[in-house]
């Protein structure tokens, strides 16, 4: 009796939905009504839209869909879809309707918005949103473990990185490839010359990720990569313990006294990234080598295609500061499979008290990649990572060796940097890495320390504060985009280091806002911005399509290599291509040319796969 009286209510409004409901090919998100684009004006905004998050929501979550532009009507609805009726060709049933939220400027661009909240909805289904003299939504799913796909995905993107090894049919799908850089013979660049490894001299460093979308490999930004997906592995263990990713196993080691046991696919692939930063220690005295490189960027070509020589350039303070800050995290999170990796966990402790003593005794060695190709020759083109305040990069460092080790020498060095401002994680400001670090791992630490870790969960707290301030009130309802400074250059790891940010505020203090705070931003990733555009390659519907990313360029398969994080609206415009849309939240284009907005990155990716898993291991703590 309940359905047809909501029949017999709705039937009138359902009428004026006809045009929208027959079953029809996914309209395109640049694909608006001619009454709704005509009043939009040209190349300044994206049209009409309903955008939400693509891939789905769990059932008590937050569920809420932002409409662009103007509407003429302030209703909406929400449709169920047949599982079995391919193209939404099928049953529909209204399921959910009610009422648009007032229009909200934007303050990124000159967007509109209006709030379509379907919360109270909980029954799993896969559903579309309806708005009268609108193309329909992209479909979702309602239900639970709603992003382990994503996780899974954005894992298994690094895989898709590895650089010395084929990638076969069985794990690669369509993006099976031969191996790329063998890495075996790396010269060793005049800046980078001892009296014991001399210029032109020759060491082995295989393995480790392409660092974006180039074929080279930096251990500064291997460092925040590495440090962001440790801490999903301490944060969340019991999930990744679970998660099945058709990655395969690295081999084991000689000597190994349990091959059969597990090692899950984090850490199995974080495994093939640290491995290769170990061999860009210099045994000799404990540096590290800043990059292993060519001299200038491959072209658009599939890796290994080119033969250039590889070299290691200069020893720099913040790649030993992050190596050793990675090796210290990995040693402790290691020991638990001594079994599996005998002597691995030793071997990176060891690494990590001689990279942070060789980086004491050279506190100010700075990657000048301008003044070293004055310098030397041949002159080095390829990305930079130069760092020129490592100060954070100390704290850091110490942070995990006093965690790791126990050592009380490392405590100066931590409390001369508690207590500064707080600042998002970025490759070159790692600073809350070692906050989150002294949290979770706070009852170790000395009695001493304890007031000022007190004072560092109280930053914390008022930091994440200040992003749910204001959130509900602004046009996407994200706290990404607060402020328009939030539109840089790989944009999109902002809105993953405040959803990361947020998951630490509330394991520190279960506020429902920073767990609602944290998954709006993964629903901006997934689709709802001011695009349209799920910014995960191959998730959702209509997603990142051509990342600037030389093997998704140069593979021949239409679609890209799927699981990677594009960067994001970039306003700065580097790459001087021809954007459509140009403000803030709107200056992205999806063309492999445009580096600025649309490159790949491992460190984008990390707090991605963090803040995706966050969410799956804590969706029992949505409350209904």
């Amino acid at each position: 009796m309940r359905k047809v009286l909501l029949v017999l209510l709705l039937l009138p409004n359902l009428l004026l939905l006809l045009p929208n409901l027959l079953p029809a090919q996914t309209p395109s998100p640049a694909a608006a009504s001619p009454a709704a684009a005509s009043t939009a004006p040209p190349a300044a905004v994206p049209p009409p839209a309903i955008v939400l998050n693509q891939l789905g929501f769990y059932p008590n979550a937050p569920k809420q869909a932002i409409i662009t532009g103007l509407t003429l009507k302030d209703v909406f609805y929400l449709i169920s879809i047949a599982d079995n009726a391919p193209s939404w060709q099928g049953r529909v049933d209204t399921v959910f309707f009610g009422h648009l939220g007032p229009v909200t400027p934007s303050g990124n661009s000159s967007v509109t918005t209006r709030l379509a909240d379907f919360s109270a909805f909980h029954r799993p289904g896969i559903y579309r949103l309806v708005v009268p003299n609108l193309p329909n939504s992209y479909p979702f799913t309602i239900g639970a473990n709603a992003f382990s796909p994503l996780v899974a995905a954005a894992l298994k993107g690094y895989y898709y990185q590895r650089s010395d090894i084929a990638l076969t049919p069985g794990y690669a799908g369509a993006w099976a490839r031969p191996a790329g850089h063998p890495d075996t013979v790396v010269l060793i660049h005049p800046s980078a010359a001892s009296a014991q490894r001399p210029a032109g001299s020759h060491i082995s460093s295989p393995g480790g990720w392409y660092d974006a979308g180039d074929y080279n490999k930096y251990i500064v930004n291997s460092g925040i990569t590495m440090g962001t997906l440790f801490d999903a592995w301490e944060d969340f263990p019991h999930l990744f313990d679970t998660l099945r990713t058709n990655i395969p196993a690295l081999p084991m080691p000689p000597g190994a006294r349990d091959r059969a046991s597990h090692v899950p696919s984090l850490l199995n692939e974080a495994l093939y990234n640290l491995r290769w930063m170990l061999t860009m220690q210099d045994p000799n005295d404990g540096g590290v080598y800043h990059k292993c490189t060519n001299a200038v960027f491959d072209g658009m070509v599939m890796p290994g295609v080119t033969k250039a020589p590889r070299y290691v350039v200069q020893k720099s303070t913040a790649a030993a500061l992050d190596f050793a800050a990675v090796t210290a995290q990995a040693a402790r999170i290691l020991q638990k499979f001594n079994r599996q990796l005998p002597g691995l966990a030793d071997s990176c402790r060891r690494a990590a008290i001689a990279a942070f003593a060789w980086a004491r005794q050279n506190p100010d060695i700075l990657y000048d990649q301008e003044a070293m190709n004055k310098a030397f020759t041949p002159a080095v083109t390829t990305g930079a990572y130069g760092d020129r305040h490592p100060e954070d990069e100390f704290f850091w460092a110490a942070a995990e060796l006093l965690i790791t080790t126990a050592d009380t020498q490392y405590l100066p060095t931590v409390r001369q940097q508690l207590g500064i401002p707080l600042t998002l994680p970025a490759w070159a400001h790692v600073g809350m890495m070692g906050d989150y670090s002294l949290l979770r791992h706070r009852k170790s630490l000395p009695q001493t320390l304890q007031p000022a870790l007190d004072a560092l969960k109280q930053q914390l707290l008022t930091m994440a504060d200040g992003y749910i301030k204001n959130w509900p009130t602004t046009a996407f309802h994200t706290v990404m985009g607060h402020t328009p400074n939030d539109f840089i250059w790989g944009s999109n790891s902002v809105a993953a280091n405040q959803g990361m940010l947020l998951i630490n505020a509330w394991l520190q203090k279960q506020d429902p806002l920073y767990l609602a705070g944290a998954l709006a931003n993964l629903d901006y990733l997934l689709g709802r911005n001011a695009l349209n555009i799920c910014f995960v390659t191959g998730m959702g519907t209509s997603s990142t399509g051509h990342p600037h990313h030389r093997p998704s360029i140069a593979d021949g398969i239409d679609a890209p290599v799927p699981g990677l994080l594009a960067g994001g609206p970039n306003p700065g415009r580097q790459d001087h291509q021809n954007y459509l849309y140009t403000e803030p939240e709107t200056a992205y284009l999806d063309q492999n040319a445009a580096y600025a907005s649309n490159e790949i990155a491992i460190n984008w990716n990390a707090p991605l796969v963090y803040l995706a898993a966050a969410l799956e291991a804590l969706q029992s703590n949505f409350a209904k």
